[in-house]
């Protein structure tokens, strides 16, 4: 007997379930926060940013003294780790929202509940990391911060373009975490454990979001899709902004020239080499569900983030070159 879409996609959120019942972290247990190992001196050369990270990477930062490497490092985690904690805040109350009015055995509930639950713990653990990195990081910018009020209601009113929005935050975070990580440098044993976690728990809220577009999507007439394919890389490139890239002024107070900032984010042949690669999975999710047409390719390259899409996700960027 042959499953059907429907059937297929509610057993793979019984497996995504399952996942968060028998392997997930507790902000509080998991990390011994008193643990010398994991005191935070903002000296310690393991705050150097590894080559991995694009301010790591460019030579403005590599030529500085090893102690500003550190303080600069220290603040730069501490900025990244507080728009993710502003972020996760941003999805706990659109999935909430869209949870209310979900029918009875409905699967997406017990699944989703399971993702606020492990998000409400990243929000905690990340806020902890900035109170005690000494680090008054604002996170995001101020328009997003201000925005942030009113993302929550997509989350009821347009759900393929919050879950999008989702990816947009998750996935270009998860790419650079995972290239840190796979770098094998020194990193400080805190932010270390930081990102294990993290990668671990957002493989599940990653999984969904593209479960949930795969499922629903296609489903959609011809108006609806051909909004969200042109809405889809506005939406990935906007939100991928807010996470990966620093406020300019708030940059410039620890030292960091504008000009810097602006090489890297995106002006440099690294630069755009690496916003191309953050969005290659799902511009494999785009091509899949029917997102990728005439129009919407002229955006997906006038906002430079096109390109060739990932054989499967999480291909590591050396391969789809």
């Amino acid at each position: 007997m042959t499953m059907t879409s429907r059937q297929a996609y509610h057993e793979r959120l019984q497996t995504l379930s399952e996942g968060s019942v028998h392997v997930h972290f507790d902000a509080f247990t998991d990390i011994d926060w008193d643990n010398p190992d994991f005191a935070i001196d903002p000296t310690d050369p393991r705050w150097v940013l590894p080559a991995a990270d694009p301010l790591g990477g460019h030579p403005w930062y590599q030529e500085q003294p090893l102690e500003v490497r550190a303080r600069i490092g220290l603040w730069r985690y501490a900025n990244i780790v507080k728009v993710g904690m502003q972020f996760e805040n941003v999805l706990i109350r659109g999935v909430m929202d869209y949870l209310f009015a979900l029918r009875n055995q409905n699967p997406e509930f017990r699944y989703l509940t399971h993702e606020v639950t492990e998000e409400c713990h990243h929000t905690q653990m990340f806020q902890e990391f900035v109170n005690r990195s000494g680090a008054d990081v604002p996170g995001g910018r101020r328009s997003f911060r201000v925005v942030s009020r009113f993302l929550p209601l997509f989350g009821s009113l347009v759900p393929e373009s919050f879950f999008t929005g989702v990816l947009a935050g998750e996935e270009p975070i998860d790419h650079l975490q995972k290239a840190i990580l796979r770098g094998g440098d020194s990193l400080h044993p805190l932010m270390r454990r930081l990102m294990q976690i993290h990668v671990a728990e957002e493989a599940r809220h990653i999984s969904f979001a593209h479960e949930f577009l795969r499922e629903k999507v296609p489903g959609y007439g011809k108006a609806r899709r051909g909004a969200l394919s042109v809405a889809f890389p506005v939406i990935m490139r906007v939100l991928g902004d807010v996470i990966v890239v620093p406020d300019r002024k708030v940059a410039e107070k620890i030292g960091v020239p504008h000009w810097v900032i602006k090489d890297i984010f995106w002006k440099s042949p690294e630069g755009q080499r690496l916003l191309r690669d953050l969005f290659s999975d799902v511009r494999m999710l785009a091509e899949d569900i029917g997102l990728m047409n005439r129009t919407s390719r002229r955006v997906w390259r006038m906002l430079r983030i096109d390109g060739r899409p990932s054989r499967f996700r999480g291909e590591p960027a050396p391969h789809r070159a």
